[in-house]
């Protein structure tokens, strides 16, 4: 079997001076994570040198090191790939990765969805041939080319998921995965403090185009209203086969009819006019509209529609995006749904619709715990007083705040809709264990910043306060 990366191989990607003959069967840039035989890059940034590392993950069984300069103590047999930068010798390696690669490269961005449909699409693909998604939300500067270094040089599908708050990361990244199928998943008042307008925003999402192929195709949300500014942004690029999906009548993978259901969806589609019925074992009308991309995708690749579909059924939720716990509280239990990784408007009204479809038990209630919603700029306080009605809709009895941001929102409920503010999770959890009662169910879901998932960490822990309280 061959290394991902031989010595020689690798330091010819990067113009770099292989010290030792060594073989690597992985690619890491965290000695905490990193397996025995994977290559160690000593990435420096702001506020951390992996150099500082680099014994430590050849402790752990690296099989070498790409660094600027061998680190003080280390011995000079040490198995190591001295280059000029490891950012850029990290990037040499996904770039040489793509170039070797023989398999069909799909790229996903958008406002929201990426991350599940990207998992979506691994799912779809990978019992069509060998496929290597990005794990995670390995999206940024750092996580793109770590992913396609890591990408298996047989793999026969190579997923990647892009994203960004500034214009022109896309650009860079999407040079590097030179993807055949580019997905844009929607566009949503995302990042609005880093652009001045969601056509702006549009338009930095439309700059996957810019490294898909000539020959290739993009596929757009039909029913999103920045639909023909990406199809134009598209064609401009050389991009001629363009697939929307939606329930637009013009749509290449159009939605005829759905259910949704507490626990998940039934869907008929229309697949290049083929109708195709399908289940999805997670909830969410944000579910059906990924699976429709996921659709267009494996048509885009010539891939097997039916067995696309049918992997539908098999999906599971990712933690902080859906994934659901029953908890034990004094008196009974409560079921939490864990949103807590990110929140955007449309994310966070998506949620709030699968909350609001579920039924809690006798004398239960819906309740919503929430934070700030990020790097919304002026329009931050607009957005966040606006999803009262989105919670009013799902009948959600009780909705505790956190963080400043979401103070406009707690102002702007009902009187008997409003749990609880805190300004920090502590405290958050502390008042949640005195109002919480069995049979509730309790969505959490705010900005990673919020840091959410600490509190959703303590609960499934069974070490919050709230699981030793009082209904």
């Amino acid at each position: 079997m061959m290394p991902l990366w031989s010595a020689r191989e690798a330091a010819t990607a990067t113009g770099g001076n292989a010290i030792g003959d060594w073989q690597a069967a992985g690619v890491s840039i965290d000695s905490r994570s990193l397996v025995a035989g994977d290559l160690f890059v000593a990435l420096v940034g702001p506020n951390f040198d992996g150099h500082n590392f680099v014994a430590d993950a050849l402790a752990k069984g690296a099989a070498a090191a790409v660094v600027t300069k061998r680190p003080d103590g280390l011995s000079e047999a040490a198995p190591l790939l001295v280059v000029a930068d490891t950012q850029r010798a990290l990037e040499d390696l996904g770039r040489a990765a793509r170039t070797r690669a023989l398999g069909r490269m799909i790229a996903v961005t958008g406002s929201v969805g990426k991350t599940g449909t990207k998992e979506a699409l691994k799912c779809a693909l990978e019992r069509q041939g060998r496929t290597f998604a990005s794990s995670g939300s390995l999206n940024n500067q750092w996580g793109v080319p770590l992913s396609l270094a890591r990408m298996p040089r047989d793999s026969s599908y190579g997923v990647f998921e892009l994203g960004m708050n500034h214009p022109g990361e896309i650009e860079a990244l999407s040079r590097l995965v030179r993807p055949e199928v580019s997905i844009i998943t929607t566009i949503e008042p995302a990042h609005l403090g880093f652009f001045p307008s969601v056509e702006a925003i549009a338009d930095a999402k439309a700059e996957i185009f810019i490294g898909t192929a000539p020959n290739g195709a993009a596929i757009l949300n039909q029913d999103n209203p920045y639909y023909e500014r990406l199809a134009a942004a598209a064609r401009a690029r050389g991009i001629t086969r363009i697939l929307g999906f939606g329930t637009n009548d013009a749509a290449s993978v159009r939605l005829v009819d759905c259910h949704l259901y507490a626990t998940a969806s039934a869907v008929t589609a229309a697949v290049m006019g083929e109708a195709i019925d399908y289940s999805i074992a997670l909830p969410g009308r944000h579910w059906v509209m990924n699976s429709l991309a996921v659709l267009a995708a494996v048509k885009a690749v010539g891939g097997d529609i039916g067995a696309a579909a049918l992997s539908m059924a098999t999906l599971s939720a990712l933690e902080g995006r859906g994934r659901r716990h029953r908890l034990a509280i004094p008196g009974g239990a409560i079921e939490l749904i864990d949103e807590s990784y990110n929140a955007s408007p449309a994310s966070m009204r998506a949620a709030l619709a699968v909350l609001g479809a579920i039924e809690p038990g006798p004398g239960g209630r819906r309740v919503a715990v929430l934070g700030s919603m990020l790097e919304l700029g002026a329009e931050s306080q607009r957005l966040h007083a606006e999803l009262a009605k989105p919670l009013i809709e799902a009948d959600v009895a009780l909705v505790f705040t956190l963080g400043d941001e979401m103070r406009a929102l707690d102002a702007a409920l009902p009187a008997k809709r409003r749990g609880e503010h805190a300004d920090n999770v502590a405290a958050l959890i502390e008042l949640l264990g005195n109002r919480l009662k069995p049979n509730d169910v309790v969505a959490v879901k705010g900005s990673h910043g919020s840091r959410l998932y600490e509190l959703v960490a303590k609960l499934v822990s069974a070490k919050a306060p709230m699981l030793a309280a009082k209904g």
